[in-house]
């Protein structure tokens, strides 16, 4: 009975430690993609990420197999696993959609939006406004996508947060080219971002919707 108890308990823990351990490897191999240290086309190597990492072959795969769902790499037969390429036309695809998502989330967000969530999203335009000041492209760009993440999470609506995550992953794929900031562009940006805070603070969905359509879609 002492034996069958152990063995029954292990299992499930081993389940959770292979779980996470996966769960880690994926979120290490996205940050190299998202942040351009891979690009597209760039081959992974199991081996060779399972050596960098110290971890077994085993989760290197299923993180492998992770990102191919969340469209991040694509797996050639009999020639390895690749950093997915965005074409132009599928890009745009992605950027409509995200659109949308963000449209919603600032209608859903609106009616109940609290003091906490107002400020944070004042701390994400005060750090675009102070990476703006000193010319820092990669802070601006990392403060803009957080400020974006905070508001569709604000909104409270889980399948629309994951379903947002995916696509800006895929769009990172495809857009590190636009990182020189111009001066006129990055002042109107922060102004659309005070006008949506504006509008959000005074729960006014249906301009906050508008607002943040026009804004993403001035992006593109």
């Amino acid at each position: 009975m002492t034996e069958y108890m152990h063995t029954d308990s292990a299992a499930p823990i081993e389940v959770v430690r292979q779980h996470s351990l996966t769960a880690l490897v994926r979120d290490e191999i996205e940050r190299h993609i998202v942040e351009g240290r891979l690009a597209p086309g760039d081959k992974l190597n199991e081996a060779d990420w399972a050596t960098r990492l110290q971890v077994s072959r085993g989760p290197v795969r299923e993180a492998f197999r992770a990102l191919e769902q969340a469209g991040l790499v694509r797996t050639e037969k009999n020639r390895g696993v690749f950093v997915r390429t965005v074409s132009p036309v599928e890009a745009d695809e992605i950027h409509a959609v995200r659109a949308v998502l963000e449209e919603a989330a600032c209608r859903m967000l609106a009616p109940r939006i609290d003091a906490r969530q107002l400020a944070v999203l004042r701390d994400w335009l005060d750090a675009m406004r102070a990476a703006a000041d000193a010319h820092d492209h990669d802070a601006y760009a990392r403060a803009d996508v957080a400020f974006h993440d905070a508001l569709v999470a604000a909104s409270g609506n889980l399948k629309l947060y994951e379903t947002y995550r995916r696509l800006v992953s895929e769009l990172s794929l495809c857009r590190r080219a636009a990182r020189v900031m111009d001066a006129d562009a990055t002042e109107r940006s922060l102004a659309e971002y005070r006008a949506i805070l504006t509008a959000l603070a005074s729960r006014d969905a249906g301009h906050a919707a508008t607002l943040m359509l026009a804004h993403v879609n001035g992006g593109l």
